[in-house]
């Protein structure tokens, strides 16, 4: 239950840090901030059985999606702090390295690219938008921001 516990931790502390990370290209580079709607919109259309859209945005609404999208944005980076620490185990949280956290954030934007960018209609890897090489390069960067926020609170909880 440690090992869990741990994990919940290091999801949290990487997600925030990814959050941190949104602002400062915002703030900084004028990247427009994350907009966790549509991917409540999203969420709340699977209860359905709908994963595929061919646009998010003509899916019917539900009132709370900014919330929701908020909730699954952080329930997802928990998720994968679990999954880490119960790949890695108690040995890398005694002594955690860069290498394996880059790895796994790397490694997660795949569920991004392959299935919620297709299930929000935008395609795999964001092929259906203009700007997808663009999109594909912050998603990467992003998950690597990710990686050093599963390593750095890792490093915390020592």
């Amino acid at each position: 239950m440690e090992l869990v516990l741990k994990g919940v931790l290091i999801g949290t502390g990487a997600t925030v840090l990814m959050d941190i990370w949104a602002v400062l290209l915002w703030k900084v580079f004028r990247q427009p901030r994350p907009n966790w709607a549509p991917v409540g919109r999203w969420f709340w259309h699977l209860k359905n059985g709908t994963v595929f859209h061919d646009d998010i945005a003509r899916a019917a609404p539900y009132d709370h999606e900014r919330a929701l999208g908020w909730i699954a944005h952080y329930a997802v980076g928990i998720l994968y702090g679990v999954m880490l620490v119960l790949m890695v185990g108690p040995g890398w949280l005694a002594a955690p390295t860069f290498l394996p956290a880059w790895i796994w954030g790397i490694v997660t934007v795949a569920a991004g690219w392959f299935l919620l960018q297709p299930g929000l209609g935008i395609g795999v890897a964001a092929s259906r938008l203009p700007n997808a090489n663009t999109v594909r390069i912050f998603n990467l960067l992003a998950h690597t921001v990710f990686g050093l926020g599963l390593y750095g609170t890792a490093l915390l909880l020592r």
